[in-house]
């Protein structure tokens, strides 16, 4: 008889999924609003009260080195509490944020939607009147489906396929293009950025894709041609509402080797003139899932005085990259750099691991500077990611900025005045694991390279105006966040805050475990994360889940404190924690093929997307686990994963059905021949039929021994059910058993969902641990 896991275990599972635990993590990201061009900001402290979370408003002048709370929270409590007819506790007051106003005599907040001032002399609150509101705090007019211009006159939107703007003192509405149609539209995002369904759906609209002028009186942006683009169905078989009848929803979506893929024509327009000028002479493709004027991945921008304006021209196959500057006024533009390689350039990829509070966004590392007389560009040419000084009229290059085995990241400010280039990097520092990001400053020369942050951690920035002072959140798994403040030179300024995780330790948290093995090849290093089995005892023998990704755009391995949910309720542990309770041990690694290391390291993975971003190593990595690890079980090993992982767990699963016993796929890319164009053709090559045919995971249907289950949501708009849907073809073709579960009126991010995540807790709870689940269960009711 199967031993049966109890619902109290299931409770405490329940209870350290990563969107419940962020109620008992206190201060883990300190978040710095800069005061202006000041060098003092305010922070919000988190506390922990009788009612469970609080919070405190703290001001920081960083010259001073002085911290205070930034206002009277008592007396705003007390004034609040009267005018609005209720308590309200001066530890929790009822608003998130604010701003200050008339130099800092007063300030704004929402309370319920609605606008409030309060003057700091004698607290007295009232509502903001509507023309109060639009100039009080941070553009309060402003649409989220426009985007302001610089001097705050302004603001760009896209309505009926054109572009438009609307002042935001007068309100009076300009038109800038006319001739915008379906398809062939003005400062759109292309329809295969795999949401397009999903925001369609739920009304999401977007800012224009354009980059404002600093003098705010030119928009940079394009017209995107999809007119030619083949078409990509979903069917929504349970919509809402009586009508029963199946909806059809379409959006344009090339795969590999498609003739037509969406097209970008470069152009500017001049606000007061009202006139377009073209800045490329041909369409450029999309290289990836958004435009180079696309937030986070820019490869596109102005000069300091606005005189000029630059691009990246990427080819379809992501080997060739120029960099080209053009006069706005005339159109005229010229090509002054051009890289090429034999396999594939990131360098218009932006290094989105760094994302940690749910809002950064990190641009790729090419910049115009010295009112255009220079610019930065980030090249693997020599093996590593590093940063080289070029002269932007005659194209010759300057100097290298950086150089080493070790790879750069992001740049994160340029201090021209006193000609500092600060930005992070990792694997620069012995002993240390690769992937931590350090703070770097160095001269534009190329000298005087100095380590900003010395801990051995993670760390995230956030410099002020004047590029004087930087916040530091620095953290690991297995140290929590601390932050402080450091002077441009990494002088220690002060400890704001450390996080408190007491609570959390107090409902079962595992502390993760850093571990590192080597790869296949018995030499390289890798780097990975342990969480242990809440009932540890080393003499037991536990069943092991490798938490999987396999794609090789990005890592999989956290590398900062992350015990709480970040973007989309993702949950960077891959439920180790609910695992940890329900008795497995969790093991999370990247291997070969993956970047930040590199080049070579990366380049594994070109033309052999079928390795799953290092597959094989994580094979190898286990061996050695075990022979280190004795509590390990290799008799009982299983794999999940989304999306890449997804693909990587049936991948693992077929290939490797003497390691893995059973697999949880959610949905899986199983056939990059479904995929979008810019993904097969950047890392596995322009479109062959046998070359693409090896990568097909239905290929190998036949290898299935283990426990595979199969999850998809039938709206996916990013990797389309039809993937799941044809492994599993191949499968029944294969007279193989397998659970299949799809999800109706879900999109690519259903792993989120409760049912799910309950569904894969059971399955290797009976086919892995051998035990039953407690009947009935369901997350997030009374159980």
């Amino acid at each position: 008889m199967k031993q049966a896991i109890s619902r109290e275990q299931y409770q405490r599972a329940e209870k350290l999924m990563a969107t419940n635990t962020g109620k008992y993590v206190f201060n883990s990201l300190i978040k710095a609003h800069w005061l202006g061009q000041t060098e003092s900001f305010w922070y919000k402290r988190e506390l922990r009260i009788a009612s469970g979370r609080g919070k405190q408003f703290i001001r920081v002048d960083s010259r001073q080195n002085t911290s205070r709370l930034a206002f009277d929270h008592q007396k705003l409590a007390e004034t609040l509490s009267h005018v609005l007819g209720k308590a309200c506790d001066p530890d929790n007051l009822p608003f998130e944020q604010f701003a200050f106003e008339h130099d800092e005599q007063a300030i704004v907040f929402h309370v319920e939607g609605e606008p409030w001032i309060s003057k700091l002399d004698d607290y007295t609150c009232a509502p903001l009147a509507t023309k109060d509101a639009k100039t009080a705090g941070s553009h309060q007019s402003v649409r989220k489906d426009e985007l302001p211009s610089p001097d705050g006159r302004w603001a760009a939107f896209v309505t009926e396929h054109n572009l438009y703007v609307r002042s935001l003192e007068t309100g009076e509405i300009v038109q800038l293009t006319y001739d915008g149609q379906p398809y062939y539209d003005y400062a759109t995002q292309p329809e295969s950025r795999t949401t397009a369904v999903t925001e369609r759906l739920h009304g999401v609209k977007h800012p224009p894709t354009a980059l404002w002028s600093p003098d705010s009186k030119k928009l940079m942006t394009y017209r995107l041609d999809q007119r030619f683009v083949r078409d990509l169905h979903l069917v929504q078989s349970v919509p809402s509402g009586e009508d029963v009848r199946p909806v059809l929803h379409s959006y344009r979506y090339p795969f590999p080797g498609d003739e037509h893929i969406a097209q970008m024509e470069l152009l500017c327009i001049d606000i007061e003139q009202g006139t377009i000028v073209p800045l490329d002479a041909k369409p450029q493709p999309v290289p990836f899932l958004f435009t180079l004027l696309s937030e986070g991945f820019r490869l596109a921008g102005w000069s300091s005085d606005s005189k000029k304006a630059y691009f990246v021209r990427m080819s379809r196959d992501c080997k060739t990259a120029q960099f080209v500057i053009a006069d706005p006024q005339t159109g005229k533009h010229c090509t002054l750099l051009e890289e090429h390689s034999e396999t594939f350039l990131n360098t218009d990829i932006g290094h989105l691991s760094e994302v940690a509070d749910r809002s950064v966004v990190y641009e790729p590392n090419i910049r115009l500077i010295k009112d255009g007389t220079s610019f930065i560009w980030q090249s693997e040419r020599d093996g590593w990611a590093h940063l080289y000084l070029y002269d932007a009229q005659s194209g010759e290059l300057k100097n290298r900025l950086t150089q080493g085995p070790w790879a750069v990241r992001n740049i994160k400010a340029i201090d021209e005045e006193r000609g500092w280039l600060y930005f992070t990097a990792g694997g620069r520092e012995e002993g240390r694991d690769p992937y931590y990001l350090h703070l770097y400053r160095v001269r534009l020369d190329g000298s005087e390279l100095t380590l900003l942050t010395p801990e051995d951690a993670m760390h995230m920035v956030s410099f002020s105006p004047g590029l004087d002072y930087f916040v530091d959140v620095f953290s690991r798994v297995d140290l929590p966040p601390v932050s402080v403040l450091r002077a441009a030179d990494g002088r220690l300024i002060r400890e704001l805050e450390k996080a408190d995780i007491e609570l959390l330790l107090a409902q079962g948290y595992q502390m993760p475990q850093r571990i590192t093995v080597k790869a296949h090849d018995g030499i390289t290093d890798l780097y990975g994360v342990l969480v242990r089995p809440a009932d540890f005892d080393p003499a037991r023998k536990y069943p092991v889940i490798d938490y999987f990704y396999g794609g090789v755009q990005r890592i999989n391995t956290p590398k900062f404190f992350c015990a709480e949910a970040y973007a989309g309720g993702l949950d960077l542990l891959g439920d180790a924690q609910p695992f940890a309770q329900l008795g497995f041990a969790t093991v999370i690694m990247d291997g070969m093929g993956t970047p930040f290391r590199s080049k070579a390291f990366h380049d594994v993975s070109y033309g052999n997307l079928q390795g799953a971003a290092g597959l094989i190593d994580h094979v190898a990595g286990m061996k050695q686990l075990a022979e280190h690890y004795s509590f390990l079980d290799l008799d009982r090993v299983g794999i999940w994963g989304v999306s890449g992982g997804g693909y990587g767990s049936v991948r693992a699963i077929l290939t490797y059905p003497d390691v893995y016993k059973v697999a949880v796929a959610g949905c899986g890319n199983h056939d990059q021949r479904l995929y979008v164009h810019a993904w097969g053709e950047r890392y596995h090559g322009a479109y062959d039929a046998d070359l693409y045919r090896e990568q097909d995971n239905a290929s190998l249907a036949k290898n299935l021994c283990g426990h595979l289950l199969l999850a998809h949501g039938d709206l996916d708009d990013n990797v389309h059910p039809a993937h799941t849907l044809r492994l599993v073809d191949a499968l029944i073709k294969a007279n193989k058993d397998f659970d299949l579960l799809i999800m109706p009126n879900k999109d690519h991010r259903f792993y989120t969902d409760c049912y799910f995540i309950r569904r894969k807790w059971d399955y290797f709870v009976k086919h892995l641990l051998g035990a039953e689940p407690p009947k009935g269960y369901m997350i997030g009711e009374a159980n």
